[in-house]
């Protein structure tokens, strides 16, 4: 009986750090890979170097980004942070 009750603590700690970091950390690196899969050609996106460009091939874990005129980079899928949001007209003023 001593041992099941000094063994509730590390239980009730191991359900904390379950519950406030490695799942949240779990979600958040499905939600990641469901967007690297869904990445199409023309999509804007952002590396995690935060270079920002558009998709113009991909093909397996390489990703073709244009990132001005007549310039072309190849990176991994992997690489890329996040989807960028579209710009407002309102910026470039």
């Amino acid at each position: 009986m001593e041992v099941v009750v000094s063994l509730i603590p590390w239980i009730l700690i191991f359900g904390v750090f379950w519950f406030f970091l490695i799942r949240p950390q779990k979600k958040q690196q499905k939600e990641h890979q469901e967007m690297l899969d869904n990445l199409e050609v023309g999509d804007e996106i952002i590396s995690a170097g935060g270079i920002r460009g558009k998709i113009i091939k991909i093909k397996d874990n390489i990703v073709r980004l244009r990132i001005s005129p007549e310039v072309d980079i190849e990176m991994m899928k992997s690489s890329i942070s996040q989807r960028a949001k579209a710009k407002d007209s309102s910026e470039d003023e």
